[in-house]
């Protein structure tokens, strides 16, 4: 069925720990597109400037993803740069240059816009409102958010709730958006804004699915090798809206299956740095994982 995505492509640097880089290949719609080829076709909407290189278009060409809608600006990439302690939940911004991102406005490709799952990654909620303009019925439409637009954007915000079936943020952003401490009504409050479905992402704690009929706790998977957590969620909401895309199946048993294969592509992220972790893998190991977080939290009754 296929997937479509409008986020950004950036060129990261990172230093954690454990090493570094420099102007990697990043951003939300890089790292959820790379996660979800493994499960459906997709299709990329983001910008990048004249220095980017082509290398990394090829990559992503060569992986199955259309990046017809990739369209390059004259001037700089969006770059970002980050560190993190030992403590990989905590990381400071270094620097934030959005250059040609700055003036994004997002066209969908017309092939594109009769796509069944859309996936509006983070990005101003006004620009997520303008790509739901452009695409025809949608069979589902998730979107991500943070702190950023909750504070400055919350009227597009509110709108944009109205109009998707499933909202993805961690946990400081559900209970922002909720003002409410408690995870749990936090959750249920958001339901109330208008998505059927919300998705929380509790990062090495793993991830929560609240919809009006279930409360849905799963576990992370355990790695031994974190070295760097940037794009974890992008990877997560790929593996997530991939699954999806692939088997069609909405039902809350469906997207209960999806959380855990988004949580299995999260997994391999966190284990390089940029998006290497995930450009090696086979359906072996992608099922491998999932199985082994299936034992990880099945119990029997005594």
């Amino acid at each position: 069925m296929g997937v479509l995505v409008v986020g950004s492509v950036a060129l990261d640097s990172v230093k954690t720990p454990f090493g570094e880089v420099r102007d990697a290949l990043g951003g939300s719609a890089t790292f959820f597109s790379v996660a979800a080829a493994y499960f459906t076709d997709v299709a990329l909407v983001a910008v990048v400037g004249s220095d980017f290189p082509a290398e990394h278009v090829e990559m992503l060409r060569s992986r199955g993803i259309d990046v017809s809608g990739l369209v390059t600006e004259t001037g700089k990439t969006f770059r970002w740069e980050g560190v993190y302690g030992y403590d990989l939940n905590d990381r400071e911004t270094l620097d934030t240059q959005l250059n040609v991102f700055e003036s994004f406005r997002p066209v969908i490709p017309e092939r594109l816009a009769e796509a069944e799952f859309v996936f509006l990654a983070n990005i101003d909620p006004e620009l997520q409102l303008s790509v739901l303009e452009q695409v025809t019925g949608p069979r589902l439409v998730a979107c991500d958010t943070m702190n950023f637009w909750i504070e400055g954007k919350r009227s597009a915000l509110d709108e944009l709730m109205r109009r998707v079936d499933i909202m993805v943020m961690n946990d400081a952003e559900c209970r922002m958006l909720a003002d409410e401490p408690n995870l749990i009504r936090a959750a249920r409050t958001v339901l109330g804004m208008g998505p059927k479905s919300i998705v929380v992402k509790k990062g090495e704690h793993g991830a929560v699915l609240a919809d009006s009929d279930c409360f849905f706790s799963a576990p992370a998977f355990p790695c031994e090798d974190v070295f760097d957590p940037t794009g974890a969620g992008d990877s997560f909401a790929g593996g997530f809206m991939g699954y999806l895309a692939k088997t069609g199946d909405v039902t809350t048993a469906g997207i209960r299956r999806a959380v855990i294969y988004g949580t299995v592509m999260a997994s391999f992220c966190v284990e390089e740095f940029s998006v290497d972790g995930m450009t090696s893998l086979s359906q072996a190991d992608i099922e491998g994982r999932f199985g082994m977080l299936k034992d990880l939290s099945h119990f029997e009754a005594g």
